[in-house]
């Protein structure tokens, strides 16, 4: 049904099937680069973590061909609007 009604495709990966999530498990190696596996976020602030956000919503992509997530989004958002 969510899937209808935003006109997107929903994919559901299989557990441990890391393989599937290629996007996803690239992302988290990203955001590692920033929080090291353990890291406790009690102690990073919220400024941070939207700071290392905005950092990586405008770090190009080979696979967004090499534009940033967040003009892909926006584009996607303006078409929409538009149509």
């Amino acid at each position: 049904q969510v899937s209808a009604k935003l006109a997107c495709p929903v994919y559901f990966a299989r557990p441990y099937h890391s393989w599937e999530r290629g996007s996803n498990e690239n992302t988290n190696g990203l955001i590692r680069e920033y929080f090291p596996k353990g890291t406790d976020f009690a102690h990073v602030s919220e400024e941070r973590i939207q700071e290392i956000e905005d950092k990586l919503n405008l770090r190009p992509r080979k696979r967004l061909g090499y534009r940033a997530p967040i003009e892909v989004l926006e584009q996607s958002l303006s078409r929409r609007r538009a149509a």
